[in-house]
């Protein structure tokens, strides 16, 4: 790192923000495979939370890639850059005392806990979205696993490139089993669970 930077201290931290807002920040990092609901499910959460009046937002996986890692293609070298990126998109967000809600396949187990590092301890939660494989390839939201089948896209998570799934997750959501609603549920009972609310 250049050894001219220096952090500069805010005058408003992360307490403050947390006591103005009336609850706790931090992420809540939504993993699985493509296809298995991160997004929809970050996405009904961040519902829930916006009509309860808590300040939160999403980092989604495709909307990052069209804007602050449109330069990152998806080998593993960039993969692992897209995941550091978010992971400090995601403090900064978390230290203007925000929920935030990422949706991301992030499919390696180093990577996640590389970004769960940059947190204090709390701050992080990892949720593990969890769906078979040949139910996300039943859904196909994007055709992507098509394309993936037939040689169009290479190095596809799932396909021919591995997933990680996480070994001890703060939570788990089976949507194969549970719908979007109530997954969002789930994981807005956890989180009043865990004081965040």
């Amino acid at each position: 790192m250049e050894s001219n930077i220096v952090w500069h201290q805010a005058s408003v931290n992360k307490k403050d923000s947390r006591d103005k807002n009336g609850h706790h920040s931090g992420v809540i990092w939504l993993t699985g495979l493509s296809g298995s609901g991160k997004s929809s499910s970050a996405n009904r959460v961040n519902q829930k939370l916006f009509e309860r009046g808590i300040q939160s937002y999403i980092l989604d996986g495709d909307n990052i890639r069209h804007g602050l890692n449109t330069d990152l293609g998806f080998k593993p070298e960039d993969r692992k850059e897209n995941i550091r990126r978010i992971g400090e998109v995601a403090k900064l967000f978390a230290d203007s005392g925000t929920i935030v809600l990422t949706a991301f396949i992030s499919p390696y187990q180093e990577d996640r806990a590389r970004v769960r590092d940059m947190f204090v301890k709390g701050d992080f939660l990892e949720v593990h979205v969890e769906c078979p494989l040949s139910e996300c390839e039943n859904r196909d939201p994007k055709g992507l696993y098509q394309k993936a089948r037939t040689g169009e896209i290479k190095g596809f998570t799932g396909i021919d490139s591995p997933y990680e799934a996480p070994e001890s997750p703060e939570l788990v959501l089976q949507t194969n089993a549970f719908s979007v609603d109530e997954c969002a549920e789930q994981l807005i009972s956890f989180l009043e669970k865990k004081s965040w609310l």
